[in-house]
Parts: C-alpha cells; sequence; structure tokens
C-alpha cells in the first residue's frame, strides 16, 4: 500500500481513434478499465473514476469533469479536487500493462518536487504519473487560461521530478507498463501478447 496517495483512472476520452468506449472494451476477460482498477485497488486507499458523465455500470467513486473543459487536464483537475490525501497516481485507463512494481518504483521520487513522471525514449508519460495535490491551483489556472489545455503545458509550470529509463529498467525491464491502447490494431496485439504469456 502506498501511503498519503489515492489512485486516479482516467475515463473520460472520446477513443476516437478507437472507434468505440476504450473503458469498456474488453482485452481477456476483463475490461480495460476493470483491469487497470484490479492493478491499483490493493496500492491504494482510494481509486477514483474520472468521467465526462456518470457510468452505472462503474462501483468505485466517480468524478465528473467540468463540462466547460475537456481532456486529461479537466480529469486530474477533478480528482485533485476530490482527493483527500497529498498526492494522486493518474493512470489512463488505456495502460493494462502498468504493475505494481514500476508504481511502487515511482512512488519513491516523491521528493521536493509536484509531479513525478516517467519518461520513455525522451518522452514524458503524464498519464502514468504521481502528482502533488498541491498543484490544483496551477491546473485550475491552466485550464482557465488562453493557452493549451494539456498535461504536457502543465509540467511546464510544476516543479517535476522525471524518471528515465535507466531508472525504470529494474522495475520494467521492458517497460510494457507504458503501452497505452489507441486502436483496434493495439488491442489486436495486446491479445496476442496476452495469448503468448506476454
Amino acid at each position: 500500500m502506498i501511503e498519503n496517495c489515492s489512485a486516479l483512472i482516467l475515463a473520460g476520452g472520446g477513443s476516437r481513434r478507437m472507434g468505440q468506449d476504450k473503458a469498456n472494451l474488453l482485452l481477456g476477460e476483463e475490461t480495460l478499465l476493470q483491469s487497470v482498477a484490479a492493478t491499483l485497488q490493493p496500492m491504494f486507499a482510494e481509486v477514483i473514476i474520472s468521467v465526462r458523465q456518470p457510468r452505472s455500470e462503474i462501483d468505485l467513486p466517480q468524478v465528473c469533469d467540468d463540462p466547460a473543459y475537456s481532456g486529461p487536464l479537466a480529469g486530474l483537475a477533478a480528482g485533485l479536487e476530490r482527493a483527500t490525501t497529498p498526492w494522486i497516481f493518474v493512470l489512463a485507463c488505456d495502460m493494462p500493462f502498468i504493475t505494481p512494481v514500476l508504481i511502487g518504483h515511482l512512488a519513491q521520487f516523491r521528493n521536493d518536487c509536484q509531479a513525478v513522471v516517467p519518461r520513455v525514449g525522451g518522452h514524458p508519460q503524464p498519464l502514468a504519473a504521481f502528482y502533488a495535490r498541491e498543484c490544483l491551483g496551477e491546473v485550475q489556472k491552466l485550464l482557465r487560461g488562453s493557452g493549451k489545455h494539456s498535461l504536457r503545458a502543465l509540467l511546464d509550470r510544476l516543479p517535476v521530478c522525471y524518471v528515465d529509463e535507466a531508472q525504470m529498467v529494474a522495475a520494467d525491464p521492458q517497460l510494457r507498463g507504458f503501452s497505452d491502447l489507441d486502436t483496434p490494431q493495439d488491442v489486436a496485439q495486446a491479445m496476442n501478447r496476452l495469448q503468448g504469456g506476454f
């Protein structure tokens, strides 16, 4: 169990490239949302789902994005407002291969920063990252501003601890935890991986 931290699953995306709701997409015998929730629940005292509209099929606490905004930044804002802990771990619902070992490893970097963000291939991974609740004000300011409403724009405004590949390979040797499923082809490859024993 990771202390002083909640988990937030982002499940409010439009899923345009997938062509259907990702959260309810089956991967094996579980939906993507069920899969990531099952990974996170033993690790966090509180798991919250960020949605655009209430979903009756979800039995975990839900927060709805402010209808004036959209995207992951709006989901983060809603989650930070709801969380009762100093930190939240944010995970997109289309990242089913993240592991408790990797999450626990990233949690150790929460010192003197407001975000802990993995970096793979030189690219930040803000949809599998830790955020301090104290950054809520900056998130809200960014949402209300006229610039880009993105997590990457937020990172430019925060003290961030970036965790590079070399610091993560012991926890996730092939960095599979950062594989996200954006298209039907991605899902087909993920199914082949599961059937092949990963």
